[in-house]
């Protein structure tokens, strides 16, 4: 599937050091592809930390729609693939800000929302936020596809899991390079990430979603660990969650059967069956 150039869509203030192009707003990237007329739900993709909209997942999802007719959109947070910035200017803050204004002014009418590792933390954000400030628009959220939700990454996954050497360079230096297994350079993680990521838990108070999820989880998942998505099935409340182990599936569960997986989970939530 030949990648299509993407479009931009400029979002919020400054965000970095100050450049006359971040003063006016971050120049997020998206690609969108409307589907066929009346065919529905959209499917909307929300990447990982570092990842991209064209990644294996995302392209994978971007191919079943295409296939099928069905509205997709995909974007790349600041600082990421295609979208200008910095990587170690970005804060959660930022990045939800974003994924709320592609959702609000690319897509249209019913969406599900499918996100990955920080993601899938990224979509969760979008509903509370769309619940609270935007009924009308929340409800064009119909459910939620989870892969390894790194939900309150930031401090459950990242400043909890740190030890005291590390915390100390990132209050004192202002930046941790954290080595990257994924061949895809070093994590700068800033003072500022973790800090900032503080005003966005979700953890902090009760949480009804009001809408299916089904989560996708790899046991052997070494970043974001099975018992961090039990707990978030304990926290959130209404009995919407519906989780699939992958009993040797990794983290970023992009073998063909995981593939599969994520696709038949879709096609669950979205009520459709495209089997051959």
């Amino acid at each position: 599937m030949t990648e299509a150039q993407p479009q931009f869509l400029r979002v919020g203030g400054a965000v970095g050091n100050g450049a006359p192009e971040e003063a006016s707003g971050r120049r997020i990237a998206y690609l969108a592809d409307a589907g066929k007329p009346g065919r529905t739900p959209g499917v909307m993709w929300l990447s990982g930390l570092k990842s991209e909209m064209t990644s294996t997942k995302a392209s994978v999802l971007a191919a079943w729609a295409a296939a099928h007719g069905h509205p997709c959109t995909r974007f790349d947070y600041s600082g990421h693939g295609q979208s200008p910035g910095r990587f170690e200017d970005g804060t959660v803050g930022a990045w939800l800000e974003e994924a709320l204004a592609v959702f609000r002014q690319v897509t249209q009418g019913p969406q599900i929302l499918v996100g990955s590792s920080m993601g899938g933390y990224i979509a969760l954000l979008v509903l509370r936020a769309l619940m609270r400030d935007a009924p009308a628009e929340a409800a064009r959220v119909k459910a939620l596809l989870l892969i390894a939700p790194a939900w309150d990454m930031t401090e459950r996954l990242m400043w909890a899991r740190f030890p005291e050497s590390v915390r100390r360079e990132v209050v004192v230096k202002g930046v941790y390079h954290r080595p990257s297994k994924y061949g895809d350079g070093d994590y700068a993680i800033s003072r500022r990430l973790i800090e900032e990521g503080r005003h966005h838990l979700i953890g902090d108070a009760p949480f009804d979603p009001g809408r299916p999820i089904h989560v996708l989880h790899g046991l052997l998942d070494p970043d974001v660990p099975w018992e961090h998505t039990l707990d978030l099935v304990a926290h959130l409340s209404g009995d919407h969650v519906q989780v699939s182990a992958v009993p040797d599936g990794e983290h970023r569960l992009s073998r063909p059967e995981d593939l599969d997986l994520m696709i038949r989970a879709l096609e669950g939530l979205a009520g459709v069956s495209y089997a051959k």
